[in-house]
């Protein structure tokens, strides 16, 4: 499968990429934008879409029951050279599955997600499952 964006300069302020008709608005300016994610920020949105799916993908193969998800993502970065150097994430799922089939399902979110497992080569990630 390939995977294709576009993106455009709009003006000193900001950028906008494109894929299959669907539209983000991109941070690219030194100051930073209140309306626009930085490439951090989109990076780890990718990080936190890709185990969401992750979740959708792989219940109903565990037959695991849940109503909902959540991510939350934190990023250390040193300056020089400038590089993330670690990510952080919890999981919360609203479940009443035991302890066990948590674990069991951060595993496949963790082993079938292709931008997990690319950042995952890259930088070191740590973090939790837990109940919503």
């Amino acid at each position: 499968m390939k995977y294709a964006v576009e993106a455009r300069r709009v003006d000193a302020n900001g950028s906008l990429a494109l894929a299959h008709g669907a539209e983000v608005v991109l941070g690219t300016d030194m100051v930073g934008r209140k309306d626009a994610m930085n490439p951090v920020e989109l990076l780890l949105s990718a990080l936190a879409a890709c185990m969401i799916k992750g979740v959708e993908r792989v219940t109903p193969t565990l037959k695991f029951q849940f109503d909902t998800v959540q991510v939350k993502l934190e990023a250390d970065r040193q300056d020089a050279p400038p590089k993330l150097v670690a990510i952080r994430y919890e999981i919360m799922v609203g479940t009443t599955e035991s302890d066990t089939r948590l674990d069991l399902l951060l595993r496949n979110i963790l082993k079938y997600g292709t931008i997990s497992n690319t950042l995952a080569g890259a930088v070191p990630m740590t973090g939790t499952i837990r109940r919503a």
